[in-house]
């Protein structure tokens, strides 16, 4: 019996191998894959909600200001109001971490007003995290000029937007139903709206793109990671565009918790919530948690010129690693970073001392940013110390958007290079909170 099976798997086997080695019935080998020439991507429009403000016009005026969008947490932004409001009062005093950098919201120029992202439709559907994701590509596909009603058009505009968290607020809500044996009360729509895949998939279905439909999920990696994968679907063929970035909507009660737990929040500065986070200063303790989305509209090169488009960047590298070493502490000697930000290099065909800006990950930890900077001084070497290099870390200003962090911040250096003339663009995916 065993023999038998035996020689019918060695025949299927046979089978299956003629069938993957041959071609039209012959016995000769497949031909390579066809091959795509390298395609060019450049940026061509930009969207982001933010803590300094819903807009990429305001928050950047505010940014170059010196302003800061980072404020003293309340009872109200736990968003507990299921709960008794002695359970609101003793959670709220538990926190030891009491300042977050929070979207303004409203119906003012510059605020967030969440009611013009919902539908008759979907509109139970959509967390706060989708909203913000909405909003920001919105901006972005109308500062592209880009909102395609052509079939073809559409199937070759995808979407690439990832998240850190989700929607934890409304898995508390949901956790309490049971507590409370009220499971049957349970929204049929709590799933689609925790589910991180739905930021990008509201974005589709809003605009009936019918490209590559994408959600990373790395952590404070993902908006970064949106994007450089966003860039390959495009250079390989998959795509025209790309609507590309992150987004987060992580102010709650569980998730500020939890990372009070972590003890990676600041905690010195509650009484002065403006100067919490410092990234690089020798005072910093922690970052300080924040929300937002951040939204590019990533473009081949020849698709971009064809339409007249307006081009703000060139993508030309995009480097990923992993340290393989602590589940949130960096390697001390920063091999994390220095892997991609050398394979970033590698792949833009730029060399060191053609970089003018590093936009750091640096979320004011006192570790994470002396590994950082210590990775960027031993990749970049005499260029670096020369002074020759300039490198920031703008949580200062908008604290740490977890998922959103790396797109808000491509959109930063973007801007950076848009209003400052021959300047290169690198993104560099960090791998480590």
């Amino acid at each position: 019996m065993n023999l038998r099976r035996l020689c019918k798997a060695a025949q299927s086997y046979h089978r299956i191998h003629r069938y993957f080695s041959s071609s039209g019935g012959s016995h000769e080998p497949f031909t390579p894959p066809p091959f795509f020439p390298q395609r060019r991507v450049v940026v061509t429009g930009l969207g982001m909600v933010t803590p300094l403000g819903c807009g990429v016009e305001t928050t950047w005026k505010r940014l170059i200001k010196g302003e800061t969008g980072i404020r003293a947490l309340s009872i109200e932004d736990l968003k507990m109001s299921g709960f008794e409001k002695d359970t609101q009062l003793y959670t709220f005093d538990q926190l030891t971490s009491k300042v977050a950098a929070i979207v303004p919201c409203g119906t003012k120029p510059g605020e967030f007003d969440e009611t013009l992202w919902f539908d008759s439709k979907h509109g139970k559907s959509i967390a706060r995290f989708i909203s913000y994701a909405l909003c920001a590509a919105d901006e972005a596909l109308i500062d592209a000029n880009w909102i395609p009603s052509e079939q073809e058009d559409k199937e070759k505009t995808g979407v690439s937007i990832g998240g850190g968290i989700g929607s934890i607020g409304d898995i508390l809500d949901a956790s309490q139903l049971i507590c409370e044996k009220r499971i049957r009360r349970l929204s049929p729509f709590f799933v689609p709206r925790i589910l991180i895949n739905m930021a990008a998939g509201h974005v589709s279905m809003k605009y009936g793109f019918q490209g590559p439909n994408h959600a990373a999920v790395t952590a404070c990696a993902t908006g970064a990671n949106s994007i450089g994968d966003a860039a390959r679907m495009i250079q390989f063929g998959d795509a025209d565009v790309m609507v590309a970035g992150g987004t987060e909507a992580s102010i709650d009660a569980l998730s500020i918790a939890g990372f009070c737990k972590l003890r990676a929040l600041a905690t010195k500065y509650n009484s002065s919530p403006q100067e919490a986070s410092r990234p690089f200063d020798s005072e910093r303790d922690g970052f300080v948690i924040g929300e937002g989305a951040g939204v590019l509209v990533l473009e081949e090169l020849e698709h971009a010129r064809k339409r007249r488009a307006n081009i703000y960047a060139e993508l030309r590298g995009y480097g990923m690693s992993g340290d393989a070493h602590h589940i949130t502490q960096p390697h001390e000697d920063g091999r994390g970073a220095i892997l991609a930000m050398s394979r970033a290099l590698k792949q833009s065909g730029l060399c060191h001392d053609q970089v003018d800006y590093v936009n750091a990950h640096a979320t004011s930890t006192p570790l994470g940013d002396m590994v950082e900077a210590q990775a960027i001084k031993s990749l970049f070497s005499e260029h670096a110390t020369s002074g020759a290099l300039a490198f920031s870390s703008t949580k200062g200003a908008i604290g740490h958007l977890l998922g959103a962090a790396g797109a808000v911040e491509a959109i930063f250096s973007v801007l950076a290079i848009h209003h400052l003339p021959n300047r290169e663009f690198i993104i560099k995916e960090a791998s480590r909170s």
